[in-house]
């Protein structure tokens, strides 16, 4: 049996023929949701709910493959895509042996067709999806944040430098102030207009530097209620 993981390839038909029970993929979604190659961050992304584990025959589509084992797991109101994958990981382990004691067992692993619907495709995360948009409302910017920590790591820019957001809340205070406008700073972080609602910032990187709190890094950088943060790129 060949077994494989976040594996960025999809493997020709000759090279699934030649184990003798062919090939399983542990992948990281409720399949059909979300096949592809980034399906924890597309589903923070999204604001599912939840995910899980599937173990699926491999085929040479892209996570196409007949399900042999799916289990659910919830995706936590604060989850990053860091802390997500910790408890998938554990869970593919879990289901993996299970799975192939049973191949062991029964010398046979019945499978099943992935539904006809409700396919998605969960894309590689690249730099634009980083990118922050000031005119997005606050929640989707929290998503954003969660989904791509921490790699890449989303980003907005100050004075033409990059800055990471580390750590954001979203809240539900209208903001009748420009997206990306400093409405407010403190301790408890800088809380910046978005297209709807604010985004509380609790901890930044700026460029070249470590991840600190949101306040030290207004303090360092000179920033005041009124100052107006830019887009990322």
């Amino acid at each position: 049996m060949l077994v494989v993981a976040a594996y960025g390839l999809i493997l020709p038909q000759s090279v699934l023929d030649l184990p003798r029970h062919g090939g399983l993929n542990i992948h990281a979604s409720l399949l059909p949701r979300w096949r592809g190659a980034a399906p924890i961050a597309r589903a923070i992304e999204a604001g599912d709910t939840e995910t899980g584990i599937t173990i699926m025959r491999m085929d040479a589509g892209l996570d196409t493959g007949p399900i042999v084992a799916m289990r659910a797991l919830a995706i936590e109101p604060r989850d990053t895509a860091a802390s997500l994958e910790v408890r998938l990981t554990d869970l593919g382990a879990t289901m993996i042996v299970d799975a192939l004691d049973a191949l062991a067992r029964d010398g046979v692993l019945p499978s099943t067709p992935q539904p006809a619907i409700g396919a998605t495709y969960a894309a590689k995360i690249r730099a634009a999806d980083a990118a922050i948009d000031w005119s997005n409302d606050a929640h989707s910017l929290d998503r954003q944040v969660r989904a791509v920590s921490p790699s890449p790591g989303a980003a907005f820019a100050w004075r033409g430098k990059p800055v990471k957001v580390r750590g954001a809340v979203p809240l539900e205070d209208p903001a009748s102030a420009t997206p990306g406008a400093v409405i407010a700073l403190g301790a408890r972080g800088i809380d910046v207009a978005c297209g709807a609602g604010v985004l509380r910032l609790t901890e930044v990187q700026p460029a070249g530097g470590r991840t600190m709190p949101a306040q030290a890094f207004a303090l360092g950088h000179r920033v005041q209620a009124g100052d107006r943060f830019d887009n990322g790129t």
